[in-house]
């Protein structure tokens, strides 16, 4: 029996195909948001915060890996499509695959086992950032989300672009990325510290700087680093121990990060 993303492939390319692509593709439109299929093939809004964030991930991704993300869902991108089109091919399929009655069914808590684009793992990483992004969502300015989006990706091009223009977004962008989230828990979540430091040298380090009740440890994939939870006596104890830790270099290629949950 053919496979349910299988059968979206007609539909998904046609879609595609109707669709009328941005001009420049990282750059703000003129207009509010991506122009809409001219045939509704999918019931997809492209106005819908949702969609447009997909879009703005997307978009920043390799053609070689929008067309291997398609091929592992089942769905052959037509080898004449261009790029645009494929991209707009893997947008209507998550959105599908993820949205209510999907095949993929809701989208859960877990983040991805790798990230399209930074502006993708911030929002999964930068807690505050996530949420300044939730509130441009809120507001419906799909230019100040598509600014944001590229200021992550490309933080350069876009200061030079758009500054003039949008300096206090990009200003407040800036200053949720680089802001550290409140610490209101004693549990905190920890990765990037040497795995031959061993559970008990790890607990040793961080007991310096005060009572542990409790505490996970195991190795990452590569065995290389150590990641889990600790949770410490108090929420001061934690506090300090992000302030002292949370982005410190090893030297095992990823600094440290230590997140409060």
């Amino acid at each position: 029996m053919p496979s349910y993303a299988s059968l979206l492939l007609p539909l998904l390319a046609s879609s595609a195909t109707a669709f009328v692509a941005p001009g420049a593709v990282h750059r703000p439109r003129t207009s509010s948001a991506p122009a809409r299929p001219s045939t509704a093939v999918f019931a997809i809004d492209y106005n819908d915060p949702a969609v447009m964030e997909e879009f703005n991930t997307i978009q920043t991704m390799e053609y070689d890996d929008v067309v291997a993300e398609l091929a592992q869902a089942g769905v052959r991108a037509p080898a004449d499509m261009g790029d645009m089109d494929v991209k707009l091919m893997l947008v209507e399929l998550r959105t599908v695959m993820n949205g209510p009655g999907g095949a993929g069914g809701p989208a859960d808590d877990a983040p991805p086992a790798s990230f399209g684009s930074l502006f993708e793992e911030y929002l999964w990483t930068r807690p505050v950032f996530k949420d300044y992004y939730e509130r441009l969502k809120a507001e419906g300015d799909h230019n100040k989300m598509n600014v944001a989006a590229e200021y992550c990706n490309e933080p350069d091009d876009a200061k030079a672009r758009y500054y003039t223009s949008y300096t206090q977004l990009i200003d407040e962008v800036e200053a949720s990325l680089n802001a550290k989230p409140e610490v209101t828990s004693p549990v905190v979540q920890f990765s990037g510290f040497p795995a031959n430091m061993g559970e008990m040298g790890l607990k040793m380090t961080l007991e310096a700087l005060g009572e542990i009740a409790d505490m996970a440890v195991s190795e990452s994939d590569d065995g290389i680093t150590l990641i889990g939870e600790v949770t410490f006596g108090d929420v001061e104890t934690a506090k300090a121990a992000i302030d002292q830790y949370d982005g410190m270099d090893m030297g095992m290629g990823d600094k440290l990060k230590m997140v409060s949950i």
